[in-house]
């Protein structure tokens, strides 16, 4: 009887481990890196809605694998939440991944139309000018160097 229990409970977690947890990239672009910290040399670069296969944690990090490549990605990256409705098109009716992502940072169409409607002069051209706007991040260590700012 011990026996059955026993290897009734070690098939259950050999089927536990076998489920590999992933999560999903939420941010436009993001990049695995070599050590779980930001500025350390970048192994891959990453995508809206890539799925990566998570290894482990270390503090705000998560530990990954994706195309036969490993390395470390920080939690403001990934999602490990799945949604029915992403990567969808519009045209299916659905919301795309982009939407998604922006909705769970609480921007949607509907918000951005609420502003629009609101008689205040936004300038949503200005806006767009931003988010073309791309920093290396060479640039971006060289700025945090010269700022004496700590990482996170």
């Amino acid at each position: 009887m011990k026996t059955t229990i026993l290897v009734i409970l070690l098939s259950g977690l050999l089927c536990l481990s076998a489920a590999a947890e992933t999560v999903q990239v939420t941010t436009r672009e993001n990049a695995v890196r070599s050590d779980c910290r930001f500025f350390a040399p970048v192994k891959l670069k990453v995508s809206l809605g890539d799925q990566l296969t998570v290894k482990g944690r270390k503090g705000d990090w998560y530990l990954v694998s994706v195309e036969d490549v490993s390395g470390c990605i920080h939690k403001s990256a990934v999602e490990a939440r799945r949604f029915a409705s992403a990567g969808r098109g519009a045209a299916s009716g659905g919301t795309s991944a982009d939407e998604v992502s922006l909705a769970g940072k609480g921007f949607n169409p509907q918000v951005e139309a609420g502003y629009r409607n609101s008689g205040t002069n936004l300038n949503y051209a200005a806006v767009d000018e931003i988010s073309r706007i791309s920093v290396s991040e060479k640039s971006l260590e060289s700025f945090v160097q010269q700022g004496g700012l700590i990482q996170p």
